[in-house]
């Protein structure tokens, strides 16, 4: 493969330490391949290279490629990841006495075991908080808690409060200290420990940092921008101060903030850690064409927290086409005409923020026949065990005889989590399926429940017991009734440990009760949610944005780009600008999987289409590329939202003869402005400030307070009516 100028900068790059800025779909892969053959060939002994990727799937495939390039019988370097690499360190301090030998906890339900172990002995003063941390989703919580402990390279106390967890968790910090005594006690460590027990030894004796320094000259980085606090530093102290580190990333791709990553690692922090270092770009793209590369610049363009780089397409891209639209239709429609032209639905993705946005695409691909696959086979509509349950009461208002089923009454007693421990659910169950009313206050089944576990288990009774007179409602009406009655949401807000997966579990909830307005036969929707589907190895690939990084596909489809979705967000949980970048940047990750084809999808309704759909400027993408594709330059000046940008763009291609001009703006007249609509992502032009764009809208919708970030003055709020501002974009009609 011939490589680019900017590939072969990067493949010669002589001393000291490197930054590689790499655009999505630069061939960051082959470059890294081609400058550890540059070493190699320049007579670095292959033990001194060491070259770390992300995950076993990365560092295979850069192992495929690395000894598909190598002329034969070439001696190749290590390839390994981070946790690889803290294993073997861990190898060679126990050998040195410098650790205690521990047996890795491979298995999930061995490390669940523990964290139960861990929550029972720190509440045991506290057992009515017992069942409660138990729960699944919280000893989720809390082993993601325990690791970023050991990520972050923070204390537990402190790191939990910077974070966002719900106060009934308040005992997480104890609990990691409580982990740390059991997992010393019985020999044993987590994956976290890989690079946590190492790196802390390492710090803490100089003449063991002395031991592990200077076997290496040159340590080249994939994926730098998602490596966290513990990653770096373990790397700083075996490159020590003889290897040149070259960091290879995007900070425009760093979504893995949740688990310690930050874009400022790849940016002012790799300076701070290793000193000075030669900056390469990497601007080309070979996955998309130009309609593309340009609607992905203007989507990253408001974040702050960003490197100055434009994403350029190769002239021998495909051409990208894209399209945003509201609903299912347009995407049914483009895996029909996908498959008339022959091609393969395996080639095609539909990418969410989260899994609860799938739900409503998975339905209509059921009702369609159009197959398709997860990604996670557990996140199937008809496996998650909360939609399990409200399929359980549309069907009891159907079959009353299922209140005799013990099994049937467990899960619909167990679904959202009443707090009680699944042992005395189900002897309560077994009980009620047997007599058919509920227990006297002095029978055993309560005598174990506490009063608030009484009255949520028997309102929930009721509730079964009412369900068959109300079979002739809708399918929506009665959910919406189950939900009101168990007090759905404010239970599994209490559920989760950490606020946005309580919002996601709830969104799940509106999601089902959108879906069953469509439907008037209760029997149909309950067949729908039951339907046992597999996963069809030539259907389309559901996702997460999370789960594609890395990945393209020839036809991407995003959907619930909403506002509250994406970026998600709520009245509870507010977005700051932190957030909001690394919300962005999620975006920009999900739209640039795209190789020929990019759908994006809101739901319209109720929910307002995302703010980042209009920041990415796509109609004007289409039309620079629509301009670049033809003979000759349009006659008439090419009116686009951000001009500067697109110029730099045109001017990387060598095409200045395409002339620009800035989109017309509406007269601020107060009559005009009175009639105006505002919203999240609308872009304005102040006659004092500059262009902004609206973060946040208050008070009265016909004299609304408006929150704009503006490009140069940073952040105003303003009274609308009053203030000197014109709409950079039609204006959006009130709902």
């Amino acid at each position: 493969m011939k490589l680019t100028a900017e590939q072969q900068a990067v493949v010669a790059h002589s001393k000291g330490h490197a930054r590689v800025a790499a655009v999505a779909g630069a061939g960051k892969t082959t470059t890294m391949a081609a400058r550890v053959l540059h070493l190699l060939a320049n007579a670095v002994p292959p033990k001194r290279i060491l070259v770390l990727m992300f995950n076993r799937s990365a560092r295979d495939d850069f192992q495929r490629r690395l000894a598909s390039m190598a002329p034969a019988g070439q001696v190749l370097p290590d390839v390994r990841t981070f946790h690889s690499l803290g294993h073997r360190l861990t190898q060679s301090l126990c050998r040195w006495g410098a650790l205690a030998p521990r047996r890795l906890l491979s298995a999930e339900w061995q490390l669940e075991r523990l964290l139960r172990q861990a929550s029972l002995n720190v509440l045991n003063d506290a057992v009515e908080r017992r069942d409660a941390a138990l729960e699944g989703d919280r000893l989720e919580a809390l082993a993601h808690f325990c690791g970023l402990v050991k990520a972050e390279m923070q204390s537990a106390n402190e790191l939990y409060e910077r974070l966002s967890y719900e106060p009934d968790t308040d005992y997480f910090p104890a609990a990691f200290d409580e982990v740390e005594r059991l997992l010393q006690a019985e020999g044993v460590m987590t994956y976290a420990d890989l690079l946590y027990r190492p790196l802390q030894a390492l710090e803490a004796d100089s003449a063991l940092r002395r031991r592990v320094e200077g076997f290496l000259d040159h340590v080249i980085i994939d994926e730098y921008q998602d490596i966290n606090t513990a990653q770096q530093r373990l790397l700083a102290v075996l490159a020590g101060q003889s290897a040149d580190v070259m960091a290879v990333g995007d900070a425009n791709q760093c979504i893995y903030e949740w688990r310690g990553a930050r874009p400022d690692t790849m940016l002012e922090n790799f300076t701070a850690t290793f000193g000075q270092a030669t900056d390469y770009p990497l601007s080309t793209t070979f996955r998309h064409g130009h309609a593309l590369a340009l609607t992905a610049n203007h989507a990253i363009m408001s974040n702050q927290r960003r490197p100055d780089q434009l994403c350029l397409a190769d002239v021998n891209n495909p051409e990208t086409r894209i399209s945003v639209g509201q609903g299912n239709r347009l995407l049914l429609d483009a895996l029909m005409d996908w498959r008339a032209q022959g091609r393969a639905l395996s080639d095609a993705s539909l990418l969410v923020r989260s899994w609860a946005l799938s739900v409503p695409f998975q339905l209509v691909l059921l009702q369609a026949g159009i197959p398709f696959r997860l990604l996670r086979e557990d996140r199937f509509v008809f496996r998650l065990p909360l939609v399990q349950a409200l399929a359980g009461y549309l069907k009891l208002s159907r079959r009353p005889g299922l209140l005799h089923d013990p099994e049937q009454l467990l899960l619909l007693l167990s679904q959202p989590t009443p707090f009680v421990a699944r042992e005395r659910l189900q002897q309560l169950a077994y009980q009620l399926a047997r007599d058919q009313r509920w227990p006297e206050r002095h029978e055993p089944v309560l005598a174990a429940l506490k009063p608030l576990q009484r009255r949520t288990l028997k309102k929930r009774w009721m509730l079964l017991s009412e369900l068959p007179k109300l079979s002739a409602w809708p399918p929506a009406r009665l959910l919406s009734h189950v939900v009101e009655t168990i007090d759905a949401e404010k239970t599994l807000k209490r559920a989760a440990a950490r606020r946005d997966k309580g919002e996601e579990d709830v969104r799940l909830l509106d999601v089902l009760i959108e879906q069953a307005e469509n439907v008037q036969d209760p029997d149909a929707f309950i067949e729908l949610l039951e339907r046992p589907v597999e996963n069809q190895a030539g259907g389309i690939l559901i996702s997460t944005v999370h789960g594609a990084k890395g990945l393209e596909w020839p036809l991407v489809a995003v959907a619930g780009v909403n506002e509250e979705d994406f970026p998600h967000y709520s009245r509870d949980n507010p977005l700051n600008d932190e957030r909001l970048e690394e919300e962005r940047r999620l975006f920009y990750v999900a739209i640039t999987r795209a190789q020929e084809q990019l759908l994006i999808l809101h739901d319209g309704g109720a929910h307002r289409p995302s703010r980042f759909i209009a920041e990415s400027a796509w109609q004007d993408g289409m039309r620079v590329a629509g301009c670049l594709a033809a003979a000759l330059p349009p006659e008439a000046a090419l009116q686009v939202s951000s001009p500067s940008l697109v110029k730099r763009y045109l001017a990387r291609l060598g095409r200045e003869d395409i002339e620009l001009a800035a989109p017309q703006v509406h007269e601020a007249r107060a009559d005009y402005q009175a009639e105006m609509h505002y919203y999240p992502g609308q872009r304005l032009l102040h006659a004092v400030f500059g262009e902004g764009e609206v973060a946040a809208v208050e008070g009265n919708p016909s004299d609304p307070v408006i929150d704009v970030r503006f490009a140069q003055a940073g952040r105003r709020r303003l009274i609308a009516r009053r203030a000197p501002i014109e709409c950079l974009e039609p204006p959006a009609q009130p709902a």
